[in-house]
C-alpha cells in the first residue's frame, strides 16, 4: 500500500457523498443488491454486487450528472451543458439534462456503440460525433462559441460525488466491507466509492481494476502522477476506454484507494460470460472488469466481506444476434 497524499481539492471530503445522496434521493433509482453462492464459493468469500445495471439509462453515470447538473445556476441551465463520452456518461448526462429542462450537446466518438447513441439521441440530446482522440477539443469549441456548461464525464467534484452514492448505498444495504472492486476509467466511480467508504467504513480497502490495454491508472497510482496513453485503448470494456484519469480523481485515489490491478481481455470475456449465464443478469464488459480478478482467482480474499460494483448493462445486444444471423 502507497503512502498517502494530502489530497489537492478540499470540496473533496467524504461530506459530499452524503449531500449527493439527499439530493438523488428519488431521482436516481435505488439498484439492487444481488449475491451468488455459486461465486462465493469459488471465491471463497461473501460477495456483494451492487447492480447499476437496473439504474436508470442503465449505468450508474446518471447519479453523477443529475448530481452535477442540479446545482447548475438558473442562467448556466438556460446555456446549456456539454459532455464528451463514448456513451453511459453521455445517456446520463442527457437524461439528467431532460428532466432539468436544460439543452444537452454530447460529443461522442465514431467508434462509440450504436445502441448507447440512439440512446442518448432518444433522450433529447444533440450528437456531435468526431474522433476518439479529439473529444475534449471540440468540447472545449463548443463551450467557447455557445457558452456552454461542461459536464466532464468524470474530473468534476459533483460528477464524482455522485458516483459515489451507488457505494453509500451499498454500505446502507450490507453494512461493512472487508473490500470493494470498481472498474476504473477516468476515475470518477472509484474516487465516488472511496470517499463513500472513508466516510461509511474507513477500514474497507478499495481496489480498482482496468483492462491490461488500458492500463493509464495503474501506471498513474504507482508512479504518483497522471500518465496518459498515446492512443485509445482497444478493449471490449468500452466504457472504460479513456486515455488518462482526472486531476480531482487522481488526486483523490492517492489518498483513499488500497490498489489497482489490471486484466486480461480473455479473462474480461469468460467473467462475462459466467454473469450472463449464471446470475442471469445483462451486465457490459466494463462491468465485468470489478469482478474478473476475484473470479480468476488472481486476487486471492478467503473469508472477506466483499462488495462489487456493476457499473453498467448497456451492451449492443443487435450485434450479438447479427453474428447469429
Amino acid at each position: 500500500m502507497k503512502d498517502k497524499m494530502t489530497i489537492e481539492f478540499p470540496e473533496l471530503t467524504p461530506k459530499i457523498i452524503a449531500d449527493a445522496a439527499q439530493r438523488l434521493n428519488g431521482i436516481a433509482n435505488r439498484t439492487p443488491v444481488l449475491t451468488s453462492r455459486t461465486l462465493d464459493r469459488r471465491c471463497q468469500a461473501t460477495l456483494y454486487f451492487k447492480c447499476e445495471n437496473f439504474q436508470r439509462v442503465g449505468a450508474f453515470k446518471f447519479r453523477g450528472a443529475y448530481n452535477a447538473i442540479a446545482q447548475l445556476s438558473g442562467e448556466e441551465k438556460a446555456r446549456g451543458v456539454v459532455t464528451h463520452s463514448s456513451g453511459n456518461h453521455a445517456q446520463g448526462v442527457a437524461l439528467a439534462a431532460q428532466l432539468l429542462g436544460v439543452p444537452a450537446t454530447i460529443v461522442m466518438p465514431h467508434d462509440a456503440p450504436p445502441v448507447k447513441r440512439q440512446a442518448t439521441e432518444g433522450y433529447g440530446a444533440t450528437v456531435v460525433p468526431c474522433q476518439a482522440s479529439q473529444r475534449e477539443v471540440v468540447s472545449a469549441r463548443l463551450v467557447e462559441r455557445h457558452g456552454y456548461t461542461l459536464i466532464h464525464p468524470y474530473d468534476n467534484s459533483q460528477v464524482i460525488a455522485g458516483q459515489g452514492t451507488a457505494a453509500w448505498e451499498l454500505f446502507d444495504e450490507v453494512g461493512g466491507l472487508d473490500l470493494l472492486f470498481t472498474p476504473v476509467g477516468g476515475g470518477g466511480l472509484i474516487s465516488g466509492s472511496a470517499l463513500a467508504a472513508a466516510s461509511r467504513d474507513p477500514y474497507c480497502q478499495l481496489i480498482g481494476v482496468e483492462p491490461a490495454q488500458a492500463n493509464d491508472a495503474i501506471r498513474s497510482f504507482y508512479l504518483g502522477d497522471i500518465v496518459t496513453l498515446e492512443v485509445s485503448p482497444d478493449t471490449i470494456a468500452d466504457g472504460l476506454r479513456t486515455r488518462f484519469i482526472g486531476e480531482r480523481n487522481h488526486a483523490v485515489i492517492q489518498k483513499y484507494v488500497t490498489d489497482i490491478t489490471t486484466v486480461s481481455e480473455e479473462a474480461i470475456l469468460e467473467t462475462l460470460l459466467f454473469v450472463w449465464q449464471r446470475l442471469k443478469i445483462v451486465i457490459e464488459p466494463s462491468a465485468a472488469v470489478a469482478l474478473t480478478p476475484l473470479f480468476t482467482g488472481e486476487f486471492q480474499a478467503v473469508g472477506k466481506r466483499i462488495g462489487v460494483i456493476f457499473s453498467g448493462g448497456n451492451v449492443d445486444l443487435a450485434q450479438f444476434f447479427r453474428e447469429q444471423a
